[in-house]
């Protein structure tokens, strides 16, 4: 994939995780995209907006992509290092290439998708590190939330 085409995508990816953060949501987002550069699909989390406890913000994206049989030719754009549940739908949909605009605020489960042999590229987007740390220091309970920290 091109070097124009993953700045595209992450700077869309941004822009959903934004959106979500002005919603009072989670400030999370990702995008789907062909080699071409071609955008499949945008999503951003909606746990809070919709109530729900699975559209974390690769989920929404993959969600509005529909049915599809070219997963593995796409690239997903997500502004976080993918959880558990995100990471395993990339693993089941055999996702060719997942761009992680950040891991420093959260180091999800990467190694599964190392381990399936989907391609992970690490970025250190200051935009995306920045937003999720503010978020984490602003509602550090609707964030132990999102990743299932058990209060006691």
């Amino acid at each position: 994939m091109r070097a124009e085409h993953i700045e595209h995508g992450v700077d869309l990816a941004y822009q959903q995780a934004k959106k979500s953060y002005d919603e009072g949501g989670l400030p999370i987002g990702a995008v789907l995209m062909t080699e071409e550069g071609e955008v499949v699909a945008r999503g951003h989390n909606m746990r809070v907006q919709e109530g729900s406890p699975i559209l974390h913000g690769e989920m929404s994206c993959i969600r509005a992509a529909g049915r599809r049989t070219d997963w593995h030719t796409l690239t997903l754009f997500t502004t976080l290092s993918p959880c558990p549940m995100c990471s395993g739908t990339a693993v089941l949909h055999k996702v060719r290439r997942v761009v992680i605009a950040e891991s420093e605020n959260f180091q999800g489960r990467e190694d599964w998708l190392l381990q399936a042999g989907i391609e992970v590229v690490k970025l250190r987007d200051a935009r995306c590190i920045e937003l999720m740390g503010r978020f984490i220091r602003e509602k550090p309970q609707l964030w132990n939330e999102d990743i299932a920290v058990v209060e006691e």
